[in-house]
């Protein structure tokens, strides 16, 4: 790590619940920001149970079963709002909250210097509708019904101020006994919609979604957009790139060849080519190619 203090200065925050991920896993991601990072972070894990074989700079923090309910376990994940609880992330620290799935290629840390004030929440642009002025703007003449959304792969909040995102959620849940509004179907929305006053996003040159960064329906978009000067400039110094989709998940990427070609079920096309990704596929696969090289020698070992 580049910083020279041993005092923490913001918080990095990851959720893992079931068996989906090894602590080999996780340990990957948190390894990847003490390596990238340029201030020391406290690192903060919720999970559905202790896990041995973790990193030992991570505190664990059980779930509050309440937020473990099957219907909030879903592809929604409202069991993420739970990082919202008074009492739940120490409340004296800036927090960067990381879905597991997301690739950490440089200093997250600098989300954390983009927060306006202590109130704000940021996160990755994920409709057209724009967070900000725009946004808001929406929000109040439609009454609430209308609102920017973004995606919760990535938040940066400060955990003192943002009690009220869990405790709306829990309210109104208990008001209509279930998803009484529709808010309320998934996290992300959720959080957009009752953080619409403070949500800014976090800009592209840092972070990005896989799927809205690089996959278009149409391969000549895909190739255009790689090759304006501005776009390749910044696309090699992002520092996260979440992974959500089909064909992107990390175990597939590691083995993708060059030329490798496919639609997701939206009708856009991943091209694994360095035309269409420039540095971007040397990056992903450099990243992750260690962590199942890992993991599979785990299997090897367990299997003799």
């Amino acid at each position: 790590m580049s910083g020279t203090s041993d005092t923490p200065t913001w918080q990095c925050l990851l959720i893992c619940w079931g068996d989906k991920y090894d602590p080999e896993y996780i340990n990957h991601t948190i390894e990847a920001v003490i390596r990238t990072s340029a201030s020391k972070p406290r690192f903060v894990l919720l999970s559905d149970r202790q896990r041995p074989g973790l990193h030992p700079d991570v505190q664990i923090v059980e779930f509050d079963p309440w937020w473990l309910q099957k219907q909030f376990r879903t592809i929604a994940f409202q069991a993420k709002l739970y990082m919202f609880e008074k009492g739940v992330v120490p409340d004296d620290l800036p927090v960067v909250y990381l879905d597991l799935d997301t690739a950490v290629l440089g200093d997250i840390s600098q989300a954390v210097g983009l927060m306006r004030d202590r109130k704000s929440v940021l996160m990755v642009q994920s409709v057209v509708l724009p967070f900000g002025w725009p946004g808001r703007l929406v929000y109040r003449l439609t009454k609430k019904k209308r609102y920017a959304r973004g995606n919760s792969s990535i938040v940066v909040f400060h955990p003192a101020e943002c009690h009220y995102i869990s405790e709306t959620f829990r309210e109104l849940y208990e008001k209509y006994d279930g998803f009484g509004i529709r808010p309320m179907i998934g996290d992300e929305r959720f959080i957009s919609w009752v953080a619409q006053e403070h949500i800014n996003r976090i800009p592209n040159w840092l972070g990005v979604k896989f799927l809205n960064e690089y996959m278009y329906s149409f391969k000549w978009l895909i190739y255009l957009k790689a090759a304006l000067p501005w776009v390749r400039a910044r696309r090699e110094g992002l520092s996260i790139v979440t992974l959500p989709g089909e064909y992107v998940k990390p175990e597939l990427i590691v083995g993708y060849e060059d030329g490798f070609e496919i639609r997701d079920e939206k009708n856009r096309w991943l091209l694994w080519n360095d035309r269409a990704l420039g540095s971007m596929k040397r990056r992903l696969q450099e990243y992750y190619r260690p962590l199942f090289e890992t993991l599979e020698a785990k299997k090897a070992g367990a299997a003799e």
